[in-house]
């Protein structure tokens, strides 16, 4: 549960975090962390009670000796335990918590899906103490689809936030606009100058293969564009057409990778590789590739692409999937709920806010560590869009 205050364009509001964090590097890891922490907090391992030994909890969790031995280590550096060599771990000291406001840089929040979920998985961390979230939404006083003035706003409230002085920011750069790299930029210079460290998003600022400075949070794009082409390969399809619009972010770039990717590992003819950039609800522009094109499947650079499209081509009078098979990339709210239930791949967004989050008090705790780049794993979800198999 949280609390909010809205102020000049902004909200704050309060959410649960840890005291410090952990670097989070699988699930099994994230499981015994998140276990013995809730354990200590309910009560279950009291002050200054002894933990169960390694050998103990690997027989618990069912993982490896290094897994557990991880994951005490991060509850150490978090205050919650203390380790005593020859002796073992102990519950530690209760302690007052010094809060940490944090800002939600994101230009598309409130239009791309993924980002209120990510933000509900900030919020919803069961690493728990009190902190404050700011959120703004540089959408908020632009019109939709002017992705110039979002870009604006989103310097608006970089320059807030630097005068709030926060104490870290999430970013997640912005798009759809031909001057958006120039902004990115603008944004992390200016945020690195005021001394507030930033955890990057769903993507980069920097274009492939500059791994950048920051943190960043996200999936494999590149594997998602392969897996989902790869899936529509395997069911028959031959001519497939990966779709996509206008000034699209680097993480497009990356699933039109994959698409391309997949394609050539099945031999498939060159000039049977395409990759189409138009308006998804635009008629007219469907229906010229329609007829170009002739697919018989289409890998959509995300779901948003996928429900417009399917809209479009259903007034076009085509089928899905009896003429033309279709995917997407994410699994948002609304993919299985389209006139025709989309095959997409879902991102596992509440967990990408959560592990954002232990990043980001990583950082705070830790300056001076090397930048990490976390992709989370994906699950193929198959629903009618995509046919049966041939």
């Amino acid at each position: 549960m949280f609390f909010g205050t809205k102020f000049a364009g902004i909200t704050l509001s309060r959410m649960s975090i840890p005291v410090a964090a952990v670097r989070p590097v699988s699930a099994k890891h994230h499981e015994v962390f998140t276990t013995l922490l809730r354990e200590i907090q309910s009560g279950r391992w009291k002050e200054g009670e002894k933990l169960p030994s390694e050998a103990v909890l690997v027989s618990r969790f069912g993982h490896s000796r290094i897994t557990i031995g991880r994951a005490l280590r991060d509850l150490q550096a978090s205050g919650v335990i203390s380790r005593r060599a020859g002796s073992g771990s102990f519950v530690s000291k209760a302690r007052d918590v010094a809060g940490h406001s944090f800002g939600l840089l994101i230009a598309d929040l409130g239009e791309t899906d993924i980002y209120e979920s990510i933000t509900r998985g900030m919020m919803a961390s069961p690493l728990a103490r009190e902190h404050a979230l700011v959120r703004g939404s540089a959408a908020e006083e632009s019109a939709a689809g002017d992705a110039e003035q979002k870009g604006e706003r989103a310097w608006q409230l970089c320059r807030q936030y630097i005068d709030r002085h926060l104490d870290g920011v999430f970013f997640a750069p912005v798009t759809m606009s031909p001057v958006a790299g120039d902004m990115n930029h603008r944004i992390v210079r200016a945020l690195d100058d005021a001394g507030i460290p930033v955890v990057l998003l769903d993507r980069p600022v920097t274009p492939y293969p500059d791994p950048g400075y920051h943190d960043l949070v996200g999936i494999d794009n590149r594997r998602a564009g392969y897996v989902m082409t790869e899936h529509l390969l395997q069911r028959g399809a031959q001519r497939i057409t990966f779709v996509r619009q206008q000034n699209s972010s680097s993480t497009v770039d990356a699933r039109e990778s994959g698409y391309r990717q997949a394609m050539n590992a099945r031999q498939v003819p060159f000039d049977q590789v395409n990759a189409v950039t138009l308006d998804a609800g635009n008629q007219t522009a469907v229906r010229a590739m329609m007829r170009t094109q002739n697919p018989d499947a289409l890998v959509c650079a995300n779901d948003r692409i996928a429900g417009r499209l399917m809209h479009t081509l259903k007034k076009l009078g085509v089928r899905i999937p009896a003429d033309v098979r279709m995917v997407g990339i994410d699994d948002v709210d609304y993919a299985q709920l389209l006139p025709v239930p989309l095959t997409t791949y879902r991102q596992p967004t509440r967990q990408i806010g959560e592990v954002a989050l232990s990043m980001m008090l990583t950082r705070v705790a830790s300056p001076d560590l090397p930048a990490r780049d976390t992709r989370l794993r994906c699950e193929l979800i198959v629903r009618e869009s995509c046919g049966p198999a041939s």
